[in-house]
């Protein structure tokens, strides 16, 4: 039975498409492509693709890129709101399918007696022409569901096998290579040695770092130690699509579950939540990522929604996950991967679907700060060894060397991020690896390694081992604006009043040397209060340690000094007192505006002082 008809077009309809969140159809006819939202009221979004007729198209798994082919002998990548990422070259025959690998990190792309294997972005890794055994047009393209394999049928009745080898990952002194279906090579640069590891079955998925080779096979997980190579920790696990891998543990996620692994075999963790059963099977590396203690992933019912998970031995939120809620869809997630900053609190970045950078600080309970601090940004990563975030964006990537103490400040994270221009990389840029203070970009094939400011990533060092007087010297000698931005932010945030004052002063930071000033000359009480807003506005937090402490008009001038008008005037009537202050404050105020008072409890106050002064005039 016909359940509706999407869509009504008058010319010949090639190739069609469900986005991967099923949400939207893709379509060709003649050389453009639209998408269909099927949302109610929604608008086609149409655009001229190609020259000639577009062949095939195909959607990214992380719904963010479109491939289309064409008879002009090209092949494209477009965002989905119809901007072009990527051109390839002329080929000699027209390119006719295309499709990308489960993970999305692969494009493999055919034509007549010719297989591409692309990067997602488009450049290509490699090129097999069938000159000696003539296939003809390759007519449909098929990635097996683990990554691996490939399988293409000809125009010509052949059907082709193939299998991705070569790949390889650095981490410091260590590259492993596959160079075969069963087989990776280990290299240690340093030591110049070389180790053969041989496995029984086919190499699937493969990761290395914090000095441990993680491999899964068809069935199996081999956990290999830098240090003892030969002999691995065998662990039965079968289908295994991601494998993240952390200071402490390592994760891992197959078609049922999430499973958190200690290095030596052990099972540590299964975290669930509402719903996961069903959803595990469309996480990608975009939307999980695993820090030292906590494990945060979007939700793919609501991509609004990150859930929180805790790591640590018998946690509450191992069961039941704490949720960060955003107005937007969510495409990108990322925990700080070194641990906790300086407030004792994880980070959480995200980027949505404004391509907006938001920062949500989390701790044990279910409450979180939100902040926004960058705008246009692709793809973000945390250093493996401190705090420090870097995002990537069209044409230049940014560093935020103190996003977690100097998110709830703008003219903060202003002083403590820095941006540089990729245009000598080349187009098409992606993130790599953030080791530490190096970064590695990869761009075309070649991958290019820059050095963030040592002396930043040092400061973070310094101040987790409570060596203050080192960061101050390093600032000293420094002399930067930057040094000196991040050393106040993180003194700020740990109540070192003295060094930020030093800090905000040689940062020509003015209006918060005197707000300092003002804070010294403030009892106990009030400056644990002033703490509490200047350390990420936690304006509640604030009112209840003065309220507690029996601070009744300090508590009313906060929130005054806040312009919280409600609030104070609800103190004000609860303790009977400074009645009179707010209702003269919010006089001023509203003259200062040139308006009139249109709060109803304002307005009803009023008419009772009136009603008594002239019951006393009387």
């Amino acid at each position: 039975m016909l359940r509706s008809t999407v869509i009504q077009n008058e010319g010949l309809i090639v190739s069609a498409r469900w986005s991967p969140n099923s949400t939207t159809i893709a379509y060709c006819h003649g050389n453009t492509i639209a998408l269909k939202p099927l949302a109610a009221n929604s608008k086609l979004i149409k655009w001229q693709a190609h020259d000639g007729l577009v062949l095939a198209i195909a959607w990214s798994p992380n719904a963010e890129y479109l491939a289309s082919s064409g008879e002009d002998m090209r092949y494209k990548i477009w965002d989905t709101q119809g901007t072009n990422i990527y051109t390839s070259a002329g080929d000699d025959y027209p390119i006719t399918t295309l499709d990308f690998s489960p993970d999305g990190s692969m494009l493999a792309v055919g034509g007549f007696n010719m297989l591409k294997l692309c990067h997602y972005t488009g450049w290509c890794y490699n090129v097999t022409r069938f000159e000696d055994k003539p296939v003809g047009s390759l007519m449909n393209v098929s990635w097996s569901p683990d990554g691996t394999q490939i399988l293409c049928g000809s125009s010509t009745g052949n059907i082709i096998f193939g299998h991705v080898v070569e790949r390889e990952v650095i981490y410091k002194n260590l590259k492993a290579t596959i160079t075969g279906r069963r087989m990776i090579i280990m290299k240690d640069i340093v030591n110049n040695t070389t180790d053969t590891l041989d496995f029984s079955d086919r190499i699937i998925k493969w990761e290395l770092g914090y000095g441990h080779l993680v491999v899964a096979t068809p069935n199996q997980l081999h956990i290999f130690n830098e240090n003892y190579i030969n002999t691995p920790v065998i662990i039965d696990r079968p289908e295994v699509r991601i494998i993240l891998l952390g200071k402490k543990n390592f994760l891992v996620v197959d078609n049922i579950s999430i499973w958190i692994y200690t290095y030596s075999g052990r099972l540590h963790l299964n975290p669930r939540y509402s719903g996961s059963q069903a959803q595990v099977f469309n996480l990608t590396m975009q939307t999980i990522s695993m820090g030292l203690d906590v494990l945060a992933l979007r939700d793919f019912a609501d991509q609004t929604i990150i859930h929180i998970f805790d790591l640590y031995p018998g946690a509450s939120r191992q069961e039941e996950p704490n949720q960060v809620k955003h107005k937007q869809l969510i495409t990108e997630i990322a925990v700080n991967r070194s641990g906790p900053s300086a407030d004792d609190k994880h980070l959480v970045a995200f980027i949505d679907t404004n391509r907006d950078l938001y920062l949500a600080a989390i701790q044990s309970g279910p409450d979180y700060s939100l902040h926004k601090i960058g705008t246009q940004v692709i793809s973000i990563m945390w250093s493996s060894e401190c705090n420090v975030l870097v995002g990537l964006h069209d044409s230049c990537y940014s560093i935020w060397y103190c996003p977690g103490e100097s998110c709830s400040d703008p003219s903060l994270i202003a002083l403590t991020t820095l941006s540089y221009d990729t245009t000598e990389f080349g187009k098409n840029i992606s993130l790599v690896n953030f080791d530490g203070f190096t970064i590695t970009f990869c761009a075309s094939g070649a991958n290019f390694t820059i050095t963030t400011k040592i002396y930043c990533i040092l400061i973070h060092k310094l101040v987790s081992e409570n060596q203050w007087e080192k960061a101050l010297k390093i600032c000293r000698m420094g002399q930067s604006t930057l040094l000196w931005a991040c050393l106040a932010a993180i003194a700020s945030k740990r109540n070192q009043h003295e060094i930020s004052e030093e800090a905000f002063s040689s940062a020509l930071q003015i209006d918060k040397v005197d707000y300092m000033h003002f804070v010294k000359e403030l009892n106990e009480n009030e400056q644990m209060a002033e703490n509490a807003v200047m350390n990420g506005t936690r304006i509640e937090e604030a009112e209840t340690i003065l309220l507690h402490n029996h601070r009744i008009s300090e508590a009313i001038q906060f929130c005054l000094r806040l312009h919280r008008w409600n609030r104070a005037l609800e103190i004000a009537q609860k303790y009977s007192t400074d009645l009179k202050l707010v209702m003269d404050e919010r006089v001023k105020y509203m003259d200062a505006l040139q308006r009139h008072e249109t709060d109803v409890e304002f307005i009803k106050l009023n008419s009772i002082v009136l009603e008594s002064q002239s019951n006393e005039e009387y």
